[in-house]
């Protein structure tokens, strides 16, 4: 009888490893083919929106989230499609001049912008390095336009705290400027360990806390009324709720504060229930009927910009039942891009809750969005390859999960059965 018994258990052993090698392999299979979408619509930017003479796709700061989302792509795949691209970009250009003065041209004082460019830098920085190309020119760049942003601050409808213009004009305060300074502030200090950059994200998180910015709803409104410094009831757009997500959970990997994740997941949650049609990301100009409302090509790259974000908080958080509560949002706006967004040229439209019926618009911007989403769906998987990210101290660290946590994760390997 036991001999039995350790039979039965040895086959019920075998069978179940046999089912788990199966459903990684089922997965690992659906990754590949989640990644090879991407790579689709990522060569149809290349070859239709990409200017090879001034290595601009559109405008600055969507080129810079474009070229993020690329060498994303690339990270993640372990590819080398488009290599020379971070040098051949005009953001990769100037930063190989290596000349800090010229970033103040080249930015026009606008400081959202720049912050964008300052996370391309260190993702193309980062891809460099995982080759082991020379990235100083990179990050030296995105050092220097931090500290022209940084030099922003006052306390102009402060509140007691400082925040950061929306340009060099000195009109207008907004969320996303401030809520970027946070992040980058942050992830700033993740990779420098520079207490500058931690004392700046924690400013900034202060004053976005009592701003006001955040609506009734948890959502984020887009700035200031200069005169009475309240809330200007502006449109919640989906990057607003996204990018402060990312700079909470990079903040609160920096000190241990977890209370920040739920502040973020406030946001997170009401951007699902608010922003969505059918469980799908919606702007409010989105429209898939061609006699409606329209986005401008800046609106157009909103909604992929927050699935970024989001897989970067998740990135940051580093906690399985957070991963767990958000990866199948994720993973269905990929099957929306899939089933309605994407045309026969891998071209991405601009609205992804429908079928399109001529309203959805076809620009470098969608594209980027729509490829910014299928990045992020495929970040959780696991399809045989290795990447690498810069660690705190700007060495590198194996990253065998694709979630930035520098630790391995084996899915398990079956136990060895008689055939």
């Amino acid at each position: 009888m036991l001999l039995l018994s350790r039979l039965h258990c040895l086959l019920a052993i075998c069978a179940l490893s046999r089912f788990n090698a199966l459903a990684i392999s089922s997965k690992r299979d659906g990754c590949a083919g989640m990644l090879a979408t991407a790579t689709a619509v990522a060569e149809r930017l290349q070859s239709n929106y990409y200017n090879t003479i001034t290595g601009e796709y559109s405008e600055l700061w969507t080129d810079a989230n474009t070229l993020e989302d690329i060498h994303n792509l690339m990270l993640a795949a372990g590819t080398m499609t488009w290599d020379s691209l971070a040098d051949e970009s005009f953001i990769g250009r100037f930063a190989n001049v290596d000349i800090s003065a010229v970033w103040s041209i080249v930015l026009g004082g606008s400081y959202d912008d720049a912050q964008w460019v300052i996370l391309a830098l260190w993702k193309m920085a980062d891809y460099k390095a995982t080759h082991g190309e020379d990235y100083s020119s990179f990050t030296d760049s995105a050092t220097a336009i931090y500290d022209i942003v940084a030099a922003q601050w006052d306390n102009i409808c402060g509140g007691g705290g400082n925040s950061v213009w929306w340009s060099s004009a000195k009109t207008y305060k907004n969320a996303i400027t401030n809520e970027l300074f946070l992040y980058t502030s942050a992830l700033g200090y993740i990779r420098t360990q520079t207490q500058s950059y931690l004392d700046n994200a924690e400013m900034t998180w202060a004053w976005l806390e009592q701003s006001g910015m955040r609506n009734s709803q948890g959502l984020w409104n887009d700035g200031l009324n200069m005169t009475s410094c309240q809330n200007n009831g502006d449109t919640t757009w989906t990057y607003n709720q996204g990018v402060i997500a990312s700079g909470l959970a990079a903040l609160s990997r920096t000190t241990s504060n977890t209370t920040l994740l739920d502040q973020a997941e406030i946001t997170l949650d009401a951007t699902i229930n608010f922003l969505t049609q059918d469980n799908i990301l919606k702007e409010s100009c989105d429209d898939v009927v061609s006699d409606g409302s329209t986005c401008d090509a800046d609106e157009q790259i909103f909604k992929g910009v927050w699935t970024k974000h989001l897989q970067y908080y998740l990135d940051n958080a580093n906690d399985t039942s957070r991963t767990a509560k958000y990866s199948p949002f994720l993973g269905s706006q990929k099957t929306a891009i899939i089933n309605h967004a994407i045309n026969s040229s891998n071209d991405v439209s601009s609205a992804w809750y429908a079928a399109n019926q001529g309203g959805g618009l076809f620009s470098a911007q969608s594209a980027a969005s729509g490829l910014a989403a299928l990045n992020a769906a495929a970040k959780d998987c696991h399809v045989g390859s290795t990447t690498q990210n810069i660690n705190v101290a700007g060495g590198l660290q194996t990253d065998n999960n694709g979630d930035g946590s520098g630790s391995e994760k084996s899915p398990g390997e079956p136990a060895t059965c008689l055939n």
